[in-house]
């Protein structure tokens, strides 16, 4: 089982909720949807990192994230990093919720509430998880979360880099090698299908052209 350095997770977890909030700050039009969600515990749990973290949002609006908690959340989420980074991007949280890889447990009208705020949002990872991790640690934990959060082709290949480098060398939060390289590949072999099957869409598409032009 995954071991996570209790200090180091605190302290990464203090720097991505300032981040959120001096975020909240500066989109006074997020305000009001987000204080109808006072009092909305959301439980996650990121099956690829064997991390389970929670979500409360508290009057303010201040939104904490929080490594344990005793109460139980109204929802509850679990997936890999490439659910929720496809979760966080998408335009269309519910139909993301219903045919991707998320299990859900409970209301999802709080998380999709939430997700159509936060995917808005402007947000500076960099200064406040600099301040509590160090520059390194800090400024790669930072390029990851940024690539969660512009979740397409290079930002695929960037979260891959930034959280091998994250997570097994500066962060010390270490996942088997074995089992996050098993999660790489496979983001990979999906990537290279989806490759493999436009160049054969490409091909039938150009036979079906010249079969045309000599007609």
């Amino acid at each position: 089982m995954t071991q996570h350095d209790p200090a180091l997770l605190s302290a990464a977890l203090y720097g991505a909720e300032r981040a959120l909030n001096g975020a909240i700050l500066l989109t006074p039009t997020s305000h009001h949807a987000l204080e109808e969600l006072s009092g909305t515990l959301i439980g996650v749990e990121v099956t690829s990192l064997q991390l389970t973290l929670y979500l409360a949002l508290a009057p303010g609006p201040e939104l904490r994230l929080l490594s344990h908690c005793e109460e139980k959340p109204a929802t509850f989420v679990r997936g890999s990093v490439e659910d929720f980074a496809a979760l966080i991007a998408s335009d269309d949280p519910a139909a993301t919720l219903i045919n991707g890889g998320i299990e859900l447990q409970g209301s999802s009208a709080s998380l999709i509430r939430l997700q159509q705020v936060i995917s808005q949002m402007d947000i500076d990872w960099e200064a406040p998880l600099v301040e509590r991790l160090g520059d390194v640690a800090g400024h790669q934990l930072a390029e990851s979360l940024r690539s969660l959060f512009r979740w397409g082709e290079g930002a695929r290949k960037s979260l891959q880099r930034q959280l091998s480098e994250y997570l097994l060398e500066e962060g010390r939060l270490t996942p088997p090698k074995l089992e996050l390289e098993h999660f790489f590949e496979g983001v990979q072999t999906l990537s290279m299908q989806v490759e493999r099957a436009q160049f054969k869409v490409e091909k039938l598409l150009a036979k079906a052209a010249a079969r045309r032009d000599r007609q």
